[in-house]
């Protein structure tokens, strides 16, 4: 049994949706950020060293960070699901994305975030990220103008990865004139695996308002 140490409001609700879509049974150990500092609680700590979420177990086995996760509960529960075929252009793109999402496309708007608690000190910084904001933004956006999902023609778990750069960015406002972008995102938060995850998860701020 896959247990999902979920922390509230965090990108682990990808974990979630991707066990959801997968139809496999797993539990959640939720934690709760600290109300004034955002951040998660020392009872992480005793799962990962690290101290963050996401990370999963299964018996003796822990692993953390997003797309090793994605990794192991494809490979070992996915049944051939959720990965193209070895050795195809599509598999190029899924391993591309898959290590994009984090590696490369969510440094701009983690250093927003960061530089935002400088007030003016972080002028001199803004002109940068704001291109690397626009660049990265750019170039997804014509990838899904010329893709039904991230790795070619069907769901996968480069798709899981790559939902939370964007619907963060959607969530704050990034994405206008990005249409595909923001296409993407509305899909993904429609698919009933998404939205069963959700419920279990909790609240989040960048899904959908449920019913």
């Amino acid at each position: 049994m896959i247990t999902v140490h979920h922390l509230n409001n965090s990108r682990s609700q990808r974990v979630l949706w991707l066990l959801e879509e997968l139809d496999l049974e797993y539990e959640i150990k939720h934690y709760s950020r600290d109300p004034k500092t955002r951040r998660a609680p020392p009872s992480l700590k005793a799962i990962h060293p690290l101290g963050r979420s996401p990370v999963i177990s299964c018996g003796d086995k822990v692993i953390a960070e997003t797309g090793a996760i994605i990794e192991y509960i494809i490979r070992e529960h996915g049944d051939g699901n959720f990965i193209p075929l070895m050795g195809s252009d599509a598999y190029d793109l899924y391993i591309h994305f898959l290590h994009y999402g984090e590696g490369s496309a969510m440094l701009p708007q983690l250093l927003l975030l960061y530089t935002s608690y400088l007030g003016e000190a972080a002028a001199p910084l803004s002109p940068m990220i704001n291109g690397e904001l626009k660049a990265h933004f750019d170039y997804m956006e014509y990838h899904l103008t010329g893709h039904t999902f991230f790795a070619g023609d069907e769901i996968s778990g480069a798709d899981i990865q790559m939902v939370f750069p964007l619907e963060a960015a959607k969530k704050h406002g990034r994405l206008k004139g990005y249409a595909a972008c923001i296409d993407f995102v509305d899909r993904m938060h429609s698919r009933p695996a998404y939205l069963r995850a959700l419920k279990r998860g909790g609240h989040y701020d960048y899904g959908p308002t449920l019913s």
